[in-house]
């Protein structure tokens, strides 16, 4: 049961762009984007990655497969929401949950669109989006945008630095500050003052920190960071505790572990992400 004033996260799916679950990556995890914040007792959902499957299996044993959430997409690339198809809570004509997604301005699709003719359409699944438009509405918001929901919670969005575009979360709760950044690129001449907004004075910052310095170097352009750019940030922003994000599928254990030694060295309250893990301020 949760504190009415508990801010808390846990992450069901810490990857980054495709998943690799396997012996490799058991400790920090292999399962795609999907976070489930509880704000005392309201739930709020951000990705819709393979982790999300996992989620839903929970919500089925032990909520009788009923949700009533809000569930907020970052951007709408393949690895947030391959997920959602297997998310068995949206079958449940019951259900409520609400899709949020503030990157499509002025694009040809909107979150609708991209559900029912993109990814729930066959030939390229089998199962039609009208199985789950009971549960669902759809919420196109120009990013920027802060939202007020039920119980006092407060999400502030902004944009991020990635291809398509994507929007950055603050959550803000019973004066608790959750801020999740990803999926982002630096800037190399000066630090985004986007992500600083997002997380200033903020309890736990999830950052994109995919890539080290020197793998930078062979992916500019593909819309990441690295956890250099996230010490970077969290001195900028004051950011409380810093959880490394999006970790790169050529990243195994062994890897992130080098990676967690090596920034805990430098910064306290700055480490990588693990699935499953559940933080609560």
């Amino acid at each position: 049961m949760n504190s009415p004033t508990s801010l808390s996260i846990k992450f069901w799916g810490t990857r980054g762009s495709i998943p690799c679950p396997g012996p490799d990556t058991i400790k920090y995890g292999g399962n795609t984007t999907c976070f489930e914040i509880f704000c005392g007792d309201k739930r709020v959902i951000i990705d819709a990655g393979t982790g999300i499957r996992l989620l839903g299996k929970k919500i089925m044993i032990e909520e009788q497969n009923l949700l009533d959430a809000d569930l907020f997409f970052t951007h709408t690339h393949m690895d947030h929401i391959q997920g959602l198809p297997f998310f068995a809570p949206l079958y449940n004509p019951n259900s409520n949950v609400r899709l949020h997604a503030g990157h499509l301005a002025g694009d040809k699709y909107d979150l609708h669109g991209i559900i029912g003719t993109m990814l729930m359409k066959d030939p390229v699944f089998p199962v039609p989006s009208a199985l789950i438009e009971k549960a669902c509405s759809f919420n196109d918001y120009d990013c920027g945008h802060e939202f007020s929901l039920e119980g006092g919670i407060t999400i502030k969005t902004g944009q991020l630095n990635h291809p398509n575009g994507a929007c950055g979360y603050r959550i803000e709760f019973a004066d608790k500050v959750i801020a999740i950044c990803t999926d982002t690129e630096h800037f190399e001449d000066r630090i985004d003052e986007n992500v600083v907004t997002l997380a200033k004075n903020a309890d736990i910052m999830v950052y994109d920190s995919a890539y080290t310095n020197e793998e930078y170097q062979n992916f500019k352009g593909w819309g990441h960071s690295t956890w250099q750019e996230a010490l970077k940030v969290s001195e900028a922003a004051n950011v409380k505790q810093t959880l490394l994000f999006h970790h790169d599928p050529s990243h195994n254990d062994e890897k992130m572990d080098q990676i967690a030694k090596e920034v805990s060295s430098l910064r306290d309250g700055v480490r990588p992400a693990i699935e499953g893990e559940v933080i609560t301020i």
